[in-house]
């Protein structure tokens, strides 16, 4: 009885020691503006892509608060660029930012996200909602908007 006493101590000892504490990663300096969109992109308040596409903001490697990438996937006009961000206010602008899929350069401006400003396609889930006006070098005349609403992750609001 003794020895299955101290062969169970041992291994309960064992198995405590093994266990791992997993640090809490945080979140970045830009979670607040960071998210997936469902957007359009108008022109004259016509809609030139006919629906909804994916678009992403997301933090810089260097994970500071004032800087923020916009990529519209190669879904619209074709752009990624960083532009200057303030998260606690919600919005971003750039007057000249390189364009990484060709070679353009981006302005945006009026950007902002709306807290709680959309609904889900299908499930009238709450989201937030995104507004941007963007211009671009090879057509500086026009301006584009680009707006839309947050992803909800239901299967039923993807476009």
């Amino acid at each position: 009885m003794n020895r299955i006493f101290r062969i169970s101590a041992i291994i309960i000892l064992f198995s405590m020691s093994c266990t791992k504490k997993l640090e809490n990663p945080g979140a970045t300096n830009t979670v607040a503006m960071s998210n997936e969109w469902w957007v359009t992109l108008t022109l004259g308040g016509n809609d030139l892509i006919g629906k909804h596409v994916l678009f992403s903001t997301y933090n810089t490697s260097a994970n500071v608060a004032d800087s923020l990438w916009l990529d519209d996937l190669g879904n619209g006009y074709d752009f990624k660029c960083k532009v200057l961000a303030n998260p606690k206010a919600l919005t971003f602008t750039t007057d000249s930012s390189q364009n990484l899929y060709y070679d353009i350069k981006v302005h945006i401006a009026n950007g902002k996200i709306i807290p709680n400003g959309g609904m889900g396609k299908s499930t009238g889930s709450v989201v937030d909602s995104i507004y941007m006006e963007a211009s671009f070098s090879d057509d500086p005349v026009d301006t584009f908007i680009i707006s839309g609403v947050a992803r909800s992750r239901w299967a039923q609001d993807d476009y």
